[in-house]
């Protein structure tokens, strides 16, 4: 399998499970600004590995001076500063019955008039807003369809304190600036953070330190929380992947410390190992469990010293359900 076609296969799979968590419970959570984010941290996690932006322009088919004006347009508006150029317009042409293209020129005449116009652009290629008239009576209104703003304020925030806790424990340590970038609410971010330090699940050195936590422990068939879970069990994975790609394939000990398996077990009603295979995932969580029991308890009593390995496993199992339409999953 080439990369080009792995990169895909794997993209494809993300695109699944974004689709379904963004439709999870019957919300219809907002996606315009996931495709922004995504080229943002690719270019961000290119530049990390040292690789330069002409390169990695032509990585995606981009000039050059394409590739630099379209990261500035996804980053921080000169006019509205602390959020993104594509934001701040889309913001303001919300906040308008109906706008003109001159009058956005005009609010955000800080920022490069083709990056404002560029931006005019992708919105109206996204559906968030439409485009009326010509020349100078060209004006933009927001999609009657849209429901963007409703979508975030009728958003529930049940399971936020786990997100958090587990996005410190995996990404951490994490100062309060780095947490304000995420999509918290700004209102929500500090009253959960604290929370989280009054029950001592996240520990922070002075009040103006950066946030740490030692365990991430998220209870099983737990009712709240399970956005956490998905986002451990993803970054599990990745993480996985990630370190098998960096070490050398040759080494003997790599196949014993970093990588994984997966394994399918066809069984049916009357099948003699049926029960074994659904029981194992019950099993190993059991042996697990009582293992980092042990751990946490030895490391309460001795420090933890600045050079250790954190052993991270990755356990999950599903039943796929096959028969003659393949409808139900489990």
């Amino acid at each position: 399998m080439t990369i080009e076609l792995l990169i895909e296969a794997i993209v494809r799979q993300t695109t699944i499970l974004i689709a379904q968590l963004a439709t999870s419970g019957g919300t219809r959570a907002p996606l315009s600004q996931v495709a922004n984010q995504v080229f943002l941290d690719l270019v961000n996690e290119l530049e990390r590995q040292g690789v330069g932006r002409k390169v990695s322009a032509d990585m995606f088919g981009l000039g050059l001076r394409t590739y630099q004006r379209k990261i500035q347009r996804f980053l921080e508006s000169s006019t509205d500063r602390g959020r993104s150029l594509w934001v701040a317009v889309l913001d303001f042409v919300q906040h308008a019955e109906s706008v003109t293209r001159a009058e956005v020129l005009v609010q955000f005449a800080s920022d490069d008039e083709g990056q404002v116009r560029g931006v005019l652009h992708d919105l109206c290629e996204s559906g968030l807003i439409t485009v009326a008239g010509s020349g100078s009576r060209l004006s933009y209104r927001v999609t009657p369809e849209d429901t963007l703003a409703r979508l975030r304020q009728a958003h529930s925030n049940e399971g936020l304190d786990e997100l958090l806790w587990a996005l410190i424990y995996r990404e951490g340590p994490c100062t309060f600036a780095e947490l304000q970038k995420t999509q918290v609410d700004g209102n929500e971010l500090g009253p959960a953070l604290a929370r989280l330090l009054e029950a001592g699940r996240i520990e922070q050195a002075t009040p103006e330190g950066p946030y740490t936590a030692r365990t991430l422990v998220l209870p099983l068939g737990s009712s709240v929380g399970w956005e956490a879970a998905v986002f451990d069990h993803f970054k599990a994975v990745v993480n996985t992947v990630t370190h098998r790609l960096r070490l050398d394939r040759n080494r003997p000990a790599l196949a014993d410390r970093v990588g994984g398996s997966t394994y399918t077990l066809d069984v049916w009603p009357g099948h003699p190992h049926a029960e074994q295979a659904f029981e194992t995932l019950r099993s190993l969580r059991s042996q697990l469990g009582a293992l980092r029991d042990k751990v946490e308890r030895y490391n309460a009593d001795h420090p933890l010293p600045e050079r250790h390995t954190q052993v991270l496993m990755y356990v999950g199992q599903c039943s796929i359900e096959r028969g003659e339409d393949d409808a139900d999953e489990s």
